[in-house]
């Protein structure tokens, strides 16, 4: 998952730049170049059997920092046909599923 993702921020960047909230500091191109750096980061620890408990830590921050996006997303397609309605808010509550599993992975 972390490969695919990672890759389609830097081939298309711009697919994610609208969920990057306003709040945060520099461009949105840049949050989501460095996210899908930070992605692929996390694919290549998870990979690795030394070092999977590491990016399970790393999934699980990940995971927690690209929560408000997620949010953001919900709450900006509300005027979208109600299948978009449906994926945006339903990748709010999927992350508790993967967080968790990123923590169990983290410790082991």
């Amino acid at each position: 998952m972390y490969a695919v993702t990672g890759m389609l921020h830097l081939a298309v960047p711009g697919v994610y730049e609208s969920i990057i909230p306003e709040a945060l500091p520099g461009t949105p191109r840049q949050w989501a170049v460095w996210s899908g750096v930070a992605e692929l980061g996390v694919a290549g620890l998870l990979a690795i059997p030394r070092t999977r408990r590491l990016g399970g830590a790393a999934s699980a921050a990940l995971l927690v920092g690209v929560w408000p996006g997620n949010i953001k997303m919900a709450v900006d397609w509300r005027d979208k046909p109600w299948p978009a309605q449906a994926v945006a808010i339903g990748r709010v509550p999927l992350q508790i599923p993967l967080i968790r599993s990123a923590v169990a992975i983290a410790r082991g």
